[in-house]
């Protein structure tokens, strides 16, 4: 059992009141779990806070130990971890499974890079002093995960924090906290001291987050989410001056070139769309296919997904809310002139399940070609040539990821330079990767998650002048 607690200052602690955790697979009570009000956030700050001088002030090798230790502790409950995750978001635990490893990657990644924050030495031009530069901890963070990789999303951002000699205050998201308060107990196994990590779930998340921004001894913000939600935290954040990281919404094209080789473009269209069942916010979302392929490729697709189990191989989303919302936008979608190929309906249930959908034609002003599905919704539409495609891909305000699909590599190169996103995939429906910066640009987001840059994110840098 996941513990239920909240988790500050190295302790489990209840609260005043707690909260149910609904499995989305079948709509019964999976947990209950504390439920954490402003005065519970701010206990979790000033235990941050007392901790962070001497988290600092750890060896980096040191530091890097624990989070060593971390991902062997992952790696060996791997098991358990993925069927909590199954549990809490009731997806198939082959994907649970999945998150699991690419979660512990994150761990073993920052465990490496801790070692090599490093600064510059360098004479001043006029000769008469050094410069010296230093990369030091920003200071206590608070964090704030999504729900729909309830394990790994978490990772991503504690696992360069700690590397980095940061405290955190983590507040998963309130539909799937059991990941991240079994993560946070494996940390302190793991060796993490006191107060270095506190986990604070909520169903108020405005009181906790307004608490925390208002406080001046809190440095940064990180947040995976919303648009919508990143703005106003953006806001909120400016007058604590706060350095803030934004990993927002996608609304990722697909290209699919009249050259591509039409099988593994549909093999990438299925791993790009249907991961967590369309949830994630590198899910492909809009399929622009060149018109010379456009019924081959759709024809194919169509074949894939019929043949995806439903509870089986296709997981729930998240709510009923989330069910709703995905099938107003195909039938928004069918009266402006779409055709439905495949599914189009909620499940029967039980469970809050939309299957595999397919459209074509799908009009430019459609509202599933502007808004992130965030379900297993392929909208497919057909372009002429490469400037249309590349302008129909760059037309929305997101620009986190885009995927395309061509055997020319100088095109491949081209249309990767010309797309606004701040990740490509060429001829793969995969990018993420805990070695790889992750991040958008325009209204995706602020800030890299996962690589080298990762870690710079909590860093800031010190100038020494000296004689």
């Amino acid at each position: 059992m996941a513990p239920d607690g909240l988790f500050i200052g190295g302790a489990w602690r209840q609260a005043a009141s707690a909260f149910e955790v609904l499995d989305p697979a079948t709509g019964r009570v999976a947990a209950r779990v504390a439920d954490a009000t402003a005065r519970d956030a701010l206990q979790a700050l000033d235990a941050a806070a007392d901790a962070q001088p001497s988290w600092a002030a750890t060896a980096p090798r040191a530091r890097a130990e624990i989070l060593r230790r971390a991902y062997e502790l992952v790696t060996e409950r791997a098991e358990a971890l993925a069927r909590l995750a199954t549990r809490e978001l009731g997806r198939p635990l082959a994907e649970s499974r999945a998150e699991v490893a690419y979660a512990a990657d994150f761990l073993r990644w920052f465990s490496e890079e801790a070692v090599r924050v490093g600064g510059e030495h360098r004479t001043a031009p006029s000769g008469d002093y050094r410069i010296v530069t230093a990369r030091v901890p920003v200071g206590p963070c608070y964090l704030i995960t999504p729900w729909n990789f309830p394990l790994a999303m978490v990772t991503r951002k504690v696992a360069p924090a700690l590397a980095a000699g940061c405290t955190v205050i983590l507040k998963p998201a309130e539909a799937t906290p059991l990941s991240a308060l079994a993560l946070a107990e494996l940390l302190a196994e793991a060796g993490v001291p006191d107060g270095v990590v506190n986990v604070v779930p909520t169903t108020a998340p405005a009181e906790v987050t307004g608490a925390l921004l208002g406080d001046g001894r809190l440095r940064k913000l990180s947040f995976t989410g919303s648009t919508e939600v990143g703005r106003l935290l953006l806001a909120q954040s400016a007058g604590g001056v706060l350095r803030a990281s934004m990993e927002l919404g996608g609304n990722a094209p697909f290209l699919v070139f009249d050259d591509a080789d039409v099988a593994a473009a549909v093999e990438g269209a299925v791993t790009a769309k249907m991961r967590n069942s369309g949830q994630s916010c590198v899910a492909a979302n809009r399929f622009l296919v060149h018109e010379a392929v456009a019924e081959e490729f759709t024809g194919a697709l169509r074949e894939r997904l019929a043949a995806l189990e439903v509870g089986r191989e296709v997981g729930p989303l998240i709510d009923g809310d989330a069910v709703e919302r995905v099938d107003g936008l195909v039938g928004d979608a069918k009266r402006r002139g779409a055709e439905i190929r495949l599914g189009g309906a909620p499940h029967a249930g039980p469970g809050w399940f939309y299957p595999p959908t397919l459209l074509t034609g799908v009009p430019e002003d459609a509202a599933i070609t502007r808004q992130e599905i965030f379900g297993p919704v392929a909208a497919v539409a057909a372009y002429p040539d490469e400037p249309s495609m590349v302008a129909a891909a760059n037309a929305a305000p997101a620009g986190l990821v885009a995927f395309l699909f061509t055997r020319d590599l100088g095109r491949a190169m081209r249309v990767g330079a010309a797309l606004e996103a701040g990740m490509v995939g060429v001829n793969r429906g995969l990018v993420s990767n805990a070695a790889a910066p992750f991040g958008g640009v325009k209204q995706s987001g602020l800030g890299r998650e996962g690589g080298l840059e990762g870690i710079d994110e909590y860093l800031e840098v010190k100038y020494l002048a000296v004689p």
